[in-house]
């Protein structure tokens, strides 16, 4: 009898996993003229977004947006179509992201259609290629390569200046990749980036929740950040770390691995918590459009989020390498990008370039900057708008 109980237990949570719907019914919130890109060496596609100025003044510079971890390019329309009456603005849906995931494609195609709607349960197992953000970093070239191309003056086709807009794993990508990439012909083209809430830390869970997840994540973080890298530390701690990662590290990852397997993945790929909503931004009207908005990846392969946990300790052990000049806009008090990631990074970055400039938001916890309510959204953007002048003037006088 306990035996069957145990089995119909296992059956009930496993039908739970399967049971997971995200039904489409609206189409993909495209703002720009939509892009194909070919993925060199694969049958996959990528998805940009171009959107041109139609004043007739001079056309500044080009910017492309990359949006951040389980969200889309299309939610970007309101920011893009802020800057599009001086800058030719792109966005791109990376890999297993928006109109980059086939199933989330499919969605949108199967609703021109005039379907009524399109279950997407299973977008999210496109994450489970993301063993790291590698992928992520080649959408990212494909971007630049198509924006080199394209991103010229109107009258004589001089080629503009390149900025990128980047939010939380976005921010990630986008740094790990100029750091891969100082001897790329594109690269002297990116005259400046601006990060938004960057994923330079990993989640601290607040609340009460946070008094059972958070050892757990500081200790994988931990045994992660110490697996084979000795750090500046007393022989007997730096002795002691290795021990504990040699031993943990490779069940933690087997264990991930296994959870991220077909079957397996179903079942314990979480959804995104209850908490997280409450810490994206201020705006009730944004936290109703997220709500609505199924193009969203409900939910998380656990090799994805080892991968970036990973990324995390790889970008931080290397990050006062980077030199590009930069704009950071981060929350004091969110959770989902902790602020000790900035505060880090600009103590190892902030002298390396004149032009760094960093916005602390104080007493701030939400993650989205971009998505805030007015007047905070407006004068973030006018503090993006002033930077961006100042790179442009600097760059007309030869610095």
């Amino acid at each position: 009898m306990d035996r069957n109980r145990f089995i119909c237990l296992l059956l009930i949570l496993f039908c739970t996993g399967c049971s997971h719907r995200q039904t489409i019914t609206a189409r993909y919130p495209f703002w720009g003229e939509a892009v194909c890109l070919s993925v060199p060496g694969s049958d996959a596609r990528r998805s940009l977004q171009m959107l041109v100025p139609k004043s007739t003044g001079p056309v500044q510079g080009c910017l492309l947006i990359v949006h951040g971890m389980n969200e889309h390019i299309g939610r970007y329309g309101n920011v893009a179509r802020h800057f599009a009456d001086r800058y030719i603005v792109a966005g791109i849906d990376l890999t297993a992201h928006g109109m980059s995931d086939p199933v989330l494609a499919k969605a949108h195609e199967s609703i021109v259609k005039g379907a009524d709607g399109y279950d997407a349960g299973n977008a999210f197992i496109e994450q489970a290629q993301l063993g790291d953000l590698q992928p992520m970093r080649e959408d990212l070239k494909l971007a630049l390569n198509y924006l080199s191309i394209h991103c010229n003056k109107p009258s004589d086709h001089t080629p503009l200046p390149i900025f990128i807009l980047s939010h939380s794993l976005g921010s990630l990508v986008t740094s790990s990749y100029l750091l891969q990439t100082k001897q790329d012909p594109i690269t002297p083209r990116i005259k400046g980036i601006i990060f938004s809430g960057p994923a330079f830390s990993v989640t601290e869970v607040p609340g009460w929740r946070g008094w059972f997840q958070n050892p757990l994540v500081r200790f994988t973080f931990h045994t992660h950040e110490h697996f084979l890298n000795p750090h500046d530390e007393p022989i007997p701690v730096m002795l002691f770390n290795q021990f504990v990662a040699l031993v943990t590290v490779p069940l933690q990852d087997g264990l991930i691995e296994l959870l991220s397997l077909p079957g397996f993945r179903q079942l314990f790929s979480p959804t995104a918590p209850p908490w997280v909503q409450e810490y994206l931004t201020d705006s009730e009207e944004e936290r109703m459009l997220l709500g609505k908005d199924k193009y969203m990846i409900k939910r998380t392969v656990m090799r994805y989020v080892l991968g970036v946990e990973k990324e995390i300790i790889d970008f931080r052990s290397r990050m006062n390498q980077f030199d590009f000049p930069y704009l950071l806009i981060y929350s004091e008090n969110d959770p989902i990008t902790p602020a000790w990631g900035s505060i880090d990074f600009t103590a190892a970055t902030r002298h390396k370039n004149n032009h760094n400039r960093v916005v602390l938001l104080a007493g701030n916890q939400y993650h989205e900057q971009l998505f805030s309510t007015q007047p905070l959204r407006e004068q973030i953007l006018n503090v993006i708008d002033d930077w961006l002048q100042e790179r442009l003037n600097n760059l007309g006088e030869g610095k």
